[in-house]
């Protein structure tokens, strides 16, 4: 038996299947750690948990049953995800459990797919390929020259984590003008991204194109209701590669229906996948993508290459690189073995 056991459900979690733990265990090899699979349902988890060491939370939701059931020598639940809303970090936070996420790992992908939505959607790309396999070739330019110019357009940012710096400093590149909201960063930040500080209402009432890009926290969930669409311009076109239930759906279906905004390019959808019948899927002024931002021939060794760093770390002993609730960590058995960015907020 090995020194120290690390659980995980078996399966896949939203990537690939198979390929085993190679990547994982390269950071481990020497330290007598293992990876067992345990049944993905909660009851048989349970069971199989209470004498692991670490957890290595993938393909399920991690329920406070899950966690409470944890013995006390566990020293973290470790992810390979940006997203955490799959884990009860509240429980975690309570039972002095560190979560980690994978907050930089493949952001440049998301930062590129939320450029390639805004530029797709405002050249109606999908429309005008759409044009040409029908037929309709001469359709083409007067759609466009209903469009205003890119350049000097103003892009507003709800949410200004990592993702989104990535994305502004590829947004400045094409002469767009930056604003951004973010209550849980200082806004100093932000013009050091070329983004000038706002107030939610100023980006909703000025931007030509939002990305948002806030993760599902409690505080983030439905933040964007009907009163908010209505306060967008008639020509603006909305971008997620956030998270799908941090937008109020119906109110943005109504939105694209009644003609408060012009378009939007979506990566994350409220039910994923969606059902057939979601009046979105049926919409022309409507970009989709099935929530495959991050991904690309990197992000699968990538991220699990960062699970088996973060799980090496927590087993001997150590803080992990990063951490969504940083709280447990003074308290807690790990030590400080570097400086802390306190600038990271949880899930930046």
């Amino acid at each position: 038996m090995a020194k120290y056991k690390i659980v995980t459900p078996a399966g896949v979690s939203f990537t690939v299947s198979g390929g085993g733990y190679a990547y994982e265990m390269e950071a481990l090899d020497g330290m007598d750690a293992e990876i067992v699979e345990l049944p993905a349902n909660e009851a048989d988890f349970i069971a199989g948990s209470r004498d692991a060491d670490a957890i290595y939370a993938k393909g399920m939701t991690f329920t406070k049953a899950m966690i409470d059931a944890l013995p006390e020598k566990c020293r973290g639940i470790v992810l390979g995800t940006v997203g955490v809303d799959y884990v009860d970090v509240a429980a975690a936070t309570a039972r002095g459990f560190p979560v980690t996420n994978c907050p930089d790992t493949f952001i440049e992908e998301v930062a590129d797919h939320a450029m390639a939505l805004l530029l797709g959607a405002h050249r109606r790309l999908i429309e005008q390929d759409r044009m040409v396999r029908e037929g309709r070739w001469r359709e083409g330019r007067p759609q466009l020259l209903k469009i205003p110019r890119l350049m000097g357009s103003t892009l507003g940012f709800i949410s200004f984590g990592h993702t989104a710096r990535l994305t502004a400093l590829r947004a400045k590149a094409f002469g767009l003008r930056l604003i951004a909201y973010d209550p849980f960063i200082e806004e100093l930040i932000m013009p050091q991204s070329g983004a000038e500080p706002a107030s939610l209402e100023e980006v909703l009432k000025q931007s030509d194109f939002i990305s948002k890009h806030a993760p599902a926290t409690p505080e983030a969930q439905g933040m964007l209701k009907e009163h908010h669409f209505r306060m967008m311009k008639p020509t603006a076109i909305f971008i997620n590669t956030g998270r799908g239930p941090t937008v109020d759906e119906a109110a943005l279906v109504t939105a694209l229906q009644q003609g408060w905004i012009a378009g939007a390019a979506l990566d994350v959808l409220a039910t994923e996948p969606p059902r057939q019948d979601n009046p979105l899927l049926q919409m022309k002024n409507v970009t989709l993508s099935p929530h495959n931002a991050s991904a690309s021939a990197r992000f699968d060794p990538a991220r699990r290459r960062r699970v088996g760093q973060e799980l090496a770390l927590v087993l001997s002993g150590r803080w992990p690189m990063s951490c969504v609730n940083p709280t447990v960590l003074p308290k807690g058995s790990l030590r400080r073995w570097q400086p802390y960015s306190m600038e990271r907020g949880p899930n930046s």
